[in-house]
């Protein structure tokens, strides 16, 4: 993570909060409290900044400088709105396509994974507000810049995102090994929203609940399964055949 990315200090994050920087996590030492602490927490309470209260190896490990027990991660980014990006595109006459990432925190798999979603057309990216990926100078690196170039957007609560997504005529594909269907023989050219999880956890059953189908990269190898972002290229390429 590169200095830039961070603010430390106690004065300077609370400073960093009131100012309206687009912050992407603080992290607070543990066992440690005072009125400045006090501010931060509440100010990111307001914000709907994530905090992440952590031993104090992990902060010196960020920075060898005073940190105070405090750092920010700012974003490189600002995020939009998702409902904003889906009407722009049925006004524009474009049958919307979102891609939704759950828990994926890797941060050169969401790099990799947004550079594939930029090149093939996909209108936004969808992440939660926690258990994602940081969105610092290091995703920007691993996106080969594509991240300056596809929009962004932040969930407080994916389940509420989707059902809207699917109230605004999206059909929700979640991309898993339990699928029944293959990617190939669904119909993709449609407003459509792809769910892809971490490779971990795969996708959490709220959303798989939500989905209208649940499909699969199909396999003929020895190995089960394909890398997140493999997988998504695979699949957000089979919806640019579709498409064009």
């Amino acid at each position: 993570m590169k200095n830039q990315d961070i603010i430390f200090g106690r004065r300077p994050v609370v400073e960093s909060l009131k100012s309206g920087k687009t912050i992407e996590k603080i992290f607070i030492q543990k066992n440690i409290s005072n009125e400045l602490i006090s501010l931060v927490k509440e100010f990111s309470k307001e914000k709907k900044v994530n905090i992440s209260v952590v031993p104090k190896e992990k902060l010196n490990r960020m920075t060898r400088k005073n940190h105070q027990g405090i750092i920010c991660v700012t974003s490189p980014i600002s995020y939009q709105p998702i409902d904003e990006i889906v009407h722009r595109c049925y006004e524009s006459g474009k049958d919307p396509l979102i891609l939704i990432l759950d828990r994926i925190t890797d941060t050169r798999n969401f790099g990799a994974i947004t550079r594939v979603a930029e090149a093939s057309q996909v209108d936004a990216i969808v992440v939660p507000e926690k258990e994602t990926a940081l969105i610092s100078s290091d995703a920007v690196k691993s996106s080969a810049g594509a991240i300056n170039y596809i929009p962004i957007c932040k969930s407080n609560k994916l389940v509420d995102d989707v059902n809207k997504l699917k109230e605004s005529g999206l059909k929700i594909f979640s991309c898993s090994e339990k699928g029944e269907e293959d990617i190939y023989s669904v119909n993709l050219n449609i407003p459509a929203c792809i769910i892809l999880g971490s490779e971990k956890d795969g996708i959490s059953n709220s959303l798989l609940e939500l989905s209208d189908k649940i499909i699969k990269i199909p396999m003929f190898g020895k190995v089960s399964s394909l890398n997140v972002a493999t997988s998504s290229a695979v699949i957000l390429f089979e919806s640019v055949r579709q498409r064009n």
